[in-house]
Parts: structure tokens; C-alpha cells; sequence
């Protein structure tokens, strides 16, 4: 069996745990997931199955799209609403609308991002987690990521003392959409954090495609189960299609001259079946000629 497998990933278990739980229902020990998901956060987890394991690098860039809503009152520890509370400000106004599209368009873009204590970032060679575990605040590198959209979905909900304002966002891989709550709560003059959140697309694959454990489980024992080929993983990828004279050179892992299509830094070539055969990059050594990356035996 070999594929990508788009998991319904639930609430209370880490992407390792799904992992783990899928290698026993396909009874495989070729699994791999295609980027963290924290315990709290549902919804899209693509897994990739057999040889298909060889394309999940590829898929840890795709841009993701999130459902989350921001609670305005008081922030956390994790900066979602597992954390322990740190600052509390009540919320005694209302926001006009126009008020908070501004708030949200000000973060779209290319934006800096100072990663959680809470997160698999290393620092010094230790991950960020670890040092919050012992107490310990480190200063962090920043980053650059980008929101390609963020816009509010519904209506602002007004509680006690504080306020939930639902939004979707698509952002690039390495975005933390618990960090800009935080930052769109400071904006607004609150303190803030991320009280709930749903992957909903990551790539190509969307949440209305995904599967439940229970939904995979029946559907091995139906013999029902089609998983998404390994050349899905890899449509955004500029392509060639070869011949069978240069399908044989590229399985051989050949390096050659390089062609007109190769306008990024990689060509995912197929043959004319429509099977991927190998992912060729810019030779870093010998200009003109480009070398496999990827090769991919059947």
C-alpha cells in the first residue's frame, strides 16, 4: 500500500500518536507525517504511506489554511487556551467592523513572527519547549512568514470580560496562528489568545477530503480504501514529461544538461504514463547541468 492518506487528526493526540495508530490499522511500518500538529488543533494531517513517504518534504511546504478563533480578555502561558493565564484585561467596549478588518488586514502579508516558548524551534540545540518546561525564557530568533489571507468569518461574540472573534487564515509553513492572536489582541489593546483551531486545507488536500480513524478502519476491512497518489503531493511543482530513452537515463540517477523548463529550483519529471520518475535540481557545482534530488523506483 503506498499513497497519501488525509487523516481527520482529532483532539488529544500528536502527530506522532496518528501515526502510530495508522501503522496498526494498514499494518505498515512506512508512515510519516507531513508536519507537527499540536495535541489541542484538529483537522487536516496529510500522512504519507509506503513509497510515498519519499515526497513528504515537499508537502511541509505547502500553505495552510486554519480556522481559529481569537479570544481578546487575557493571555497564556502557551498562548492557546491550554496554558496557564498570565495577563487579564477585561473588555469594556465594543469594535466596529471596520475596526477589526483593519486590525486583520494590517497582518496580511509578509509579516515577523517571534516563535511560542511552547514550540519545537531549537535555540542553542534545545528545543524552546524544553526550556519552558524548566521555567526558562530565552530570547528567540524572529522570522518572516507570510499571510496570504486573514479575514473574519462570523460575528464577534461578547462574553463577561472577554471577546471572541472567529477568523480563517492561509499562511505560509512555519506560521503560528497562536503567535498572531497574541499580536492582533496587542494591536486592539488587549491581551489575547488562540482558544480554538482547525486545519482545514493543507495543500491540495482539504478537511471535506479526510478520514477518520474509524472511517479508515472500516474501509480496510471493505477493501474500499484508495489513497491519493504520491504525484498529488507534487502538482505545484513545475513538471516535464520525457520519453522512454530519457526515462531510462533519469532512473539511473544521470546528470545532464539542463533544460528550459527547469525555471525554479526543481523539475519534477514524469513519464508518459503520468508517473513521477525523479525530482531534478540545479546542479550546485557544474552550471548548465541539473541532478537528481529524488528518484523514484517502482
Amino acid at each position: 500500500m503506498e499513497g497519501i492518506l488525509p487523516l481527520k487528526k482529532p483532539a488529544g493526540m500528536t502527530s506522532h500518536d496518528c501515526v502510530a495508530k495508522v501503522r496498526k490499522i494498514l499494518m505498515t511500518k512506512k508512515v510519516g507525517h507531513t508536519g507537527t500538529l499540536d495535541p489541542a488543533v484538529t483537522g487536516v494531517l496529510p500522512l504519507c504511506i509506503g513509497r510515498a513517504t519519499k515526497v513528504a518534504q515537499y508537502m511541509t511546504d505547502f500553505s495552510k489554511t486554519y480556522e481559529a478563533v481569537i479570544t481578546l480578555g487575557y493571555s497564556t502561558s502557551t498562548e492557546d487556551a491550554t496554558g496557564e493565564k498570565i495577563e487579564e484585561k477585561s473588555v469594556t467596549n465594543t469594535f466596529e467592523p471596520d475596526e477589526i478588518s483593519s486590525a486583520l488586514e494590517a497582518f496580511t502579508g509578509e509579516i515577523e513572527q517571534v516563535p511560542p516558548m511552547y514550540s519545537a524551534v531549537k535555540v542553542n540545540g534545545k528545543r524552546l519547549y524544553e526550556y519552558a518546561f524548566e521555567g526558562k525564557v530565552v530570547e528567540r530568533p524572529s522570522r518572516i512568514v507570510t499571510i496570504h489571507e486573514l479575514e473574519q468569518t462570523g460575528d464577534i461574540l461578547y462574553k463577561h470580560d472577554t471577546v471572541d472573534i472567529p477568523v480563517r487564515v492561509t499562511c505560509s509553513k512555519g506560521t503560528y496562528i497562536r503567535t498572531l492572536a497574541v499580536d492582533i489582541g496587542a494591536s486592539l489593546g488587549y491581551p489575547a489568545h488562540m482558544s480554538s483551531l482547525i486545519r482545514t486545507a493543507s495543500g491540495p488536500f482539504k478537511l471535506e477530503e479526510c478520514l477518520t480513524f474509524d472511517e479508515i478502519t472500516q474501509m480496510i476491512e471493505e477493501e474500499t480504501l484508495r489513497l491519493f497518489p504520491l504525484e498529488y503531493a507534487l502538482s505545484s511543482i513545475p513538471s516535464l514529461t520525457v520519453d522512454e530513452e530519457l526515462q531510462a537515463k533519469l532512473q539511473n540517477g544521470a546528470v545532464l544538461p539542463e533544460v528550459e523548463e527547469m525555471i525554479e529550483d526543481r523539475l519534477v519529471m514524469y513519464s508518459l504514463d503520468g508517473r513521477a520518475i525523479a525530482i531534478y535540481q540545479k546542479h550546485p557545482e557544474k552550471p548548465g547541468l541539473m541532478k537528481p534530488e529524488k528518484v523514484f523506483t517502482r
